[in-house]
């Protein structure tokens, strides 16, 4: 096989492979694999015509854990309906009983090419409009196709904003590639309604219960993203019926004025008098500091993504009221009734949501997962030798 460019791609019957992009695409169309089935076609078709063993494929695509061979198995029952074999009238993947797998398809070396992914710049973002009880007008958007699967809001969103942004794309093009995800606004900021004198812990959920209604879903699973994931439990737990799986990532189940010691929280007065002053005004210094504190390897760029993302979203006064709202969040006592399977996954080094914070969330919900992530980021960048490391975790949970 050969190299162009340093970038290895392979090309056999309608599919093409890039290995350096890790992409497997279909008449120019992606077809989305987990993390683990993609290094499994691999090295199958770089091996292609000739016998690989099973213990040759476990040792190469899980170099240092030791697994089942059902998981191996799993794998090429994954390819196999993701190739269509004998559906297209080939079988691309032989099985050689109790040995292992050849890749019986012809294999030509090809050049990179640009694909139709399911991307922020191709896919189409559809936003709508809900009304609370207590009368405020929600902004929700929907993405992609298959199951369905809502993020609760977390604190300061902006769906037409972070669609295109360096922070969230990502998020968004992985999780529309496999889901009907529906997202929200919630009240008092982005594209919802603003000046919202309710605002509270509790019409947060209810928010998320509008949407949902709006969105006429019946069962779905449900992704609550630090300050979302408390609203997710709460959800949950008022809705068992309704969610199928609940995920937390960089989640806290009580705010710091339930767990902050003094210093920290004469910290937190500061970091809100701060914003208070120095919100959406250019200011160099308050953007850094504002940046790092979720993102410690921020670029230019996203800091001037957040600096703008500020003056968008919402007021000074409402970003710092928002803040003190999160610190008062307390669903301890409801964690031990969630009854859906939950996936716990949170950063070693997150400086915005301690890890103490997830394993709290693991240890206290029963049967919970606990997933551990390299990295200080709290907001996950796409760059970032977790995300990959994410999505396979997400992928096996959700049975993608």
């Amino acid at each position: 096989m050969a190299e162009h460019e340093g970038r290895r791609a392979y090309q056999f019957g309608p599919f093409h492979l890039d290995v350096r992009e890790r992409r497997l695409s279909r008449d120019s169309v992606v077809i989305p694999l987990r993390l683990k089935v993609f290094d499994t076609l691999r090295v199958l078709v770089e091996n292609a015509g000739r016998l690989v063993t099973k213990q040759e494929l476990l040792d190469t695509v899980w170099p240092e854990t030791t697994v089942e061979e059902n998981n191996l198995n799993h794998n090429v029952s994954v390819l196999r309906k993701a190739l269509g074999d004998h559906a297209l009238g080939q079988s691309y993947i032989e099985t050689v009983p109790r040995v292992g797998y050849r890749f019986a398809a012809s294999v030509q070396a090809a050049v990179p090419q640009a694909v139709a992914v399911g991307s922020a710049a191709k896919t189409r973002q559809e936003i709508r409009y809900c009304t609370t009880k207590d009368g405020i007008r929600l902004a929700y958007a929907t993405t992609g196709n298959g199951p369905p699967l809502v993020k609760a809001s977390n604190w300061l969103t902006h769906l037409g904003f972070e669609w295109g942004s360096p922070i969230w794309r990502h998020w968004y093009e992985a999780l529309s590639l496999h889901h009907y995800l529906v997202r929200y606004d919630e009240r008092g900021n982005g594209m919802s309604q603003r000046g919202v004198a309710d605002v509270s812990f509790d019409t947060w959920v209810r928010d998320l219960e509008t949407v949902v209604d709006a969105a006429r879903l019946d069962r779905f699973p449900l992704l609550g993203i630090s300050r979302g994931g408390p609203i997710a439990i709460a959800y949950a737990v008022k809705h068992p019926e309704r969610v199928t799986h609940l995920v937390l990532y960089g989640a806290f189940a009580a705010g710091l004025n339930h767990t902050g010691d003094p210093h920290e929280l004469e910290a937190r007065r500061a970091l809100v008098s701060l914003m208070r002053l120095g919100w959406g005004l250019n200011n160099p210094a308050f953007c850094n500091m504002f940046t790092r504190r979720f993102i410690s390897g921020a670029t230019a760029e996203h800091e001037r993504w957040l600096d703008e993302l500020q003056r968008v979203t919402t007021s000074p006064e409402n970003a710092a009221r928002l803040m003190q709202l999160d610190d008062d969040i307390d669903v301890r006592p409801l964690l031990s009734q969630v009854k859906a399977p939950t996936l716990v996954v949170h950063c070693d080094c997150d400086r915005a949501v301690p890890p103490e914070d997830g394993r709290l969330l693991a240890a206290s919900i029963p049967c919970a997962r606990y997933v551990s992530l390299p990295g200080a980021n709290h907001l996950m960048l796409e760059e970032e030798p977790a995300w990959p490391l994410f999505l396979e975790e997400l992928g096996l949970f959700l049975n993608w």
